[in-house]
């Protein structure tokens, strides 16, 4: 088989229910590979999808197989041989008509090599056998070897042994018969033909006894070829699909480095997010000591307005004070000028006084 696919792409795997054959079971988790592949060895192509190292779809392509598309996204086919129906489901109509193009392609390559290995088989069957007819004894005395285990038909049948009939004297030989030579000759020979013929007759018992023996061996030997065919096959899937495999492998190793990036990232964003918590409380704590000291500060204003207002009311009361003592001044300045006036004419009048004396 060949090393490279011949067309790959991706959907999801299903299988249908063996026990309901109506639901569709999933093979897969998640997008697979699928891929065509060209066996050159046995001349087929074959459908092979791999989900890690386990063969999900591994289906010969055969002329009787027809895609049938029940969707937009969807189309299924059957596998007479592996006695399931494979389903993918595409992304996008595009790949499922791809899909479906490339089938029906490998399908009719696989009927005209089906057709070619049909008109082998006629030239070989029309050609003369080179082999003498089995069971034919050229000489009485040529011996049997048992029959090889590709000729046994695997029927347990006895061979059916008719014996030939012996040809009646002719005139000739019955005038030989009264010479004593002669009839020691034919007796030997006679014996010696009885013994082989014995000999025959028990080899051919015994070939026919161990025919089931071998038909039993014949059937274990197939049951063995199956499954070193089928292992064949498994390790042929594992070996064409390594660069498959390399290819989800490189897959997957950009994915993990994508998802390092994005750890990476995620890390980074953490750390300033617990950065920003650790200012956050930091913030929360000056908030509180900031409100503690508001409120300190908020119970000092409220006892400097008491004492403000205490003053105020000092101030009012002085001001009253001052304003009765300032009309008390007034009053006594107004009497002490109503005094000094009497005083003045008073002088006034005495210095009259004095100077009219």
């Amino acid at each position: 088989m060949s090393g490279q696919p011949i067309y790959s792409t991706r959907a999801h795997a299903f299988q249908i229910d063996p026990n309901t054959k109506k639901n569709w079971v999933p093979t897969s988790k998640h997008a697979v590979t699928v891929s065509y592949f060209y066996d050159s060895t046995r001349n087929v192509y074959r459908i092979i999808s791999l989900d890690g190292t386990k063969a999900i779809i591994n289906s010969t392509i055969s002329p009787n197989m027809t895609f049938t598309k029940t969707s937009q996204k969807f189309g299924q086919w059957a596998d007479s041989r592996a006695n399931t129906v494979y389903g993918l489901g595409f992304s996008t109509e595009h790949h499922l008509t791809k899909f479906a193009e490339k089938f029906s392609e490998y399908k009719e390559a696989a009927r005209q090599a089906k057709g070619k290995s049909q008109d082998g088989k006629m030239e070989l069957a029309t050609s003369p056998s080179q082999e003498s007819p089995a069971g034919e004894l050229s000489s009485p005395l040529t011996p049997v070897t048992p029959p090889a285990m590709d000729n046994i038909n695997g029927t347990d049948d006895p061979c059916d042994i008719t014996p030939e009939p012996r040809p009646e004297p002719s005139q000739n030989a019955l005038a030989f018969t009264h010479s004593p030579s002669i009839n020691k000759h034919w007796e030997a020979e006679l014996s010696a033909l009885k013994g082989n013929n014995a000999k025959l007759t028990a080899t051919l018992l015994e070939s026919t006894a161990n025919v089931k023996q071998w038909k039993q061996q014949l059937a274990a030997y197939q049951e063995e070829a199956e499954r070193l065919h089928k292992r064949v096959t498994e390790l042929e899937c594992q070996n064409t699909q390594t660069p498959v495999i390399n290819s989800q492998k490189m897959e997957l190793n950009q994915t993990i480095e994508e998802l390092e990036s994005t750890l990476k990232d995620k890390e980074e964003e953490m750390e300033r997010l617990k950065e920003e918590v650790e200012n956050a409380n930091e913030l929360l704590e000056q908030r509180h000591s900031l409100t503690q000291k508001l409120q300190e500060t908020e119970l000092h204003g409220r006892v400097l307005e008491e004492q403000l207002l205490g003053a105020e009311q000092r101030l009012e009361e002085s001001q009253e004070e001052q304003e009765n003592f300032r009309k008390s001044l007034r009053t006594l300045l107004e009497m002490l000028d109503g005094k000094i006036f009497e005083l003045t004419e008073l002088r006034d009048s005495l210095a009259k006084l004095i100077e009219g004396s």
